[in-house]
């Protein structure tokens, strides 16, 4: 099985990271980390324009119909630039809700909108931060209003709508709640990436309406937040990859009694593990949007395998690139807290590391049951 890109994916990649390497410099993001505004909306309009937000929207609603091995390479490119934009909350999963779950007429009112970044969505699901328990959930839903209050709610406060996972009675729901309007208090929240603006998201009585004409099973809402995951897995690696790469060039240009850190073995070391992380988790990045891209049974196990592995990977490289600086790379100055602070961010986003820990035993066991 041949698990690499195409050679248009390939190429792709290029324009992607030539792009983002012109638009998406590090100035770009200590502009957004200094003035708490939680995104770039320059960015984000050249980002439409290249048509990334219209990846995997069919081309019916006025998006480009690629599949889902573009978008992973955007994603990719996206993280390895730590951009300062409302991609994966509007991309990954407002977008994918509304196609998957929306009726006609909301597929045709939003995606669209969505597809040419004229509009952003947010995506509202936790309402303990880095949980979701299912069995927990308090916001409800009753006729065309909804009230409950939703944590750390990424890009909220530049949204425009937010899908909401809400209940109605003890069914489980999707919900589409415009911002702009009475009965929706958005609560800033600092956290420690503020080049991704986070907030608390307050419904009292605020009119919605249900996404789709039927309930969401559970089996449809692990398979919305596993495609997710693998998404976020590959951003993630991208996180990764630029920290390994920032901590090699500085191991080569840094000298310490006449020699390049980098020629010192505990340093050697150090990039040696990082390596390994980064290429264990694209193996199973590749693995999981493979499933995906294929609708495969084994999606499930594939979600959680990267998802983690990505978590670790991203987290260990991005505290590893920073002790490869020594004392320089915990100042303000240096760029390498922008890695730190993102793979943070995403190991919290859908769910923390512990969350998806349980979820790939669960999914393991329903295949060794299976196999049994």
């Amino acid at each position: 099985m041949n698990f690499e890109f195409s050679e248009e994916q390939q190429m792709l990649r290029e324009q992607a990271r030539g792009f983002l390497a012109e638009h998406c410099t590090t100035a770009v993001v200590r502009a957004v980390l200094d003035d708490d505004s939680g995104w770039d909306r320059a960015l984000w309009q050249k980002i439409a324009e290249m048509g990334w937000t219209a990846t995997t929207v069919p081309e019916a609603y006025g998006g480009l119909g690629l599949s889902y091995y573009e978008l992973a390479v955007i994603a990719e490119e996206l993280g390895r630039a730590v951009a300062p934009v409302p991609f994966s909350s509007s991309v990954y999963l407002a977008c994918e809700a509304i196609n998957r779950f929306g009726t006609e007429g909301q597929k045709s009112a939003w995606l669209p909108r969505l597809a040419s970044g004229e509009c952003v969505a947010a995506f509202a699901m936790a309402e303990r931060p880095g949980r979701l328990a299912l069995e927990q959930l308090q916001t409800q839903r009753t006729a065309d209003r909804i009230s409950g209050t939703k944590t750390t709610v990424a890009d909220a406060a530049v949204a425009d709508v937010a899908v909401v996972l809400a209940r109605t009675g003890s069914e489980l729901e999707l919900c589409l709640v415009p911002l702009k309007q009475d009965g929706v208090t958005i609560e800033p929240v600092l956290t420690l990436d503020s080049s991704r603006g986070h907030s608390n998201l307050v419904l009292k009585e605020a009119p919605t309406e249900r996404l789709g004409d039927k309930p969401v099973t559970q089996a449809q809402w692990n398979r919305l937040l596993d495609g997710a995951a693998v998404l976020f897995s590959w951003e993630q690696l991208g996180v990764a990859e630029s920290a390994l790469l920032q901590a090699r060039d500085y191991a080569l240009q840094r000298y310490a009694f006449g020699r390049a850190i980098g020629s010192y073995q505990a340093i050697k070391h150090k990039l040696a593990a990082m390596y390994v992380k980064n290429t264990l988790a694209r193996s199973n990045a590749y693995y999981g949007i493979w499933a995906l891209a294929e609708g495969s049974d084994e999606l499930s196990l594939a979600a959680a395998t990267a998802r983690v592995a990505a978590i670790q990977a991203a987290s260990f490289a991005a505290e590893e690139n920073i002790q490869t600086h020594g004392g320089m790379g915990f100042t303000w100055e240096f760029d390498c807290h922008f890695y730190y602070r993102r793979a943070k961010l995403l190991s919290l986003v859908i769910g923390s590391e512990s969350v998806w820990q349980d979820r790939l035993v669960d999914a393991l066991a329903r295949q060794s049951a299976a196999a049994a």
